[in-house]
């Protein structure tokens, strides 16, 4: 996968909007203004295909157990997010599952005038 195609999944989802608050290379998905999934650009050309995504905690540990790429989440809380590695052992579509988990996750975490909003959308 490349980075346009992670890019487009992404923003293609209902609510997502893309920014850089951390500095000008972090590139961050959000839904309805909350983080779901942030990818390091400057890395990424350089080879370190690496996207940050959160994932439910106990299922967090399951995947670190089965797939070498996935790490507990870099400069994140390393209980709900993981650093993916992808185009290794973590096939594109395993990585777009891990993508669209994270999105979810976050979605259920809205308070409910947000989800509301966003389903309006």
């Amino acid at each position: 996968m490349n980075i346009e195609e992670l890019r487009n999944y992404c923003i293609t989802k209902k609510g997502v909007t893309e920014h850089f608050p951390f500095d000008e290379v972090t590139l961050v998905f959000k839904v309805m203004g909350k983080m779901f999934a942030l990818v390091g650009l400057d890395r990424w050309e350089q080879g370190e295909t690496k996207i940050n995504l959160k994932c439910d905690p106990e299922r967090a540990l399951e995947l670190r157990a089965e797939y070498e790429s996935i790490n507990p989440g870099y400069h994140m809380s390393k209980k709900h997010w993981n650093t993916v590695t992808l185009n290794n052992d973590v096939s594109d579509t395993l990585a777009f599952e891990l993508v669209d988990h994270s999105y979810e996750l976050v979605v259920k975490g809205l308070t409910k005038k947000l989800q509301e909003e966003l389903k309006s959308m």
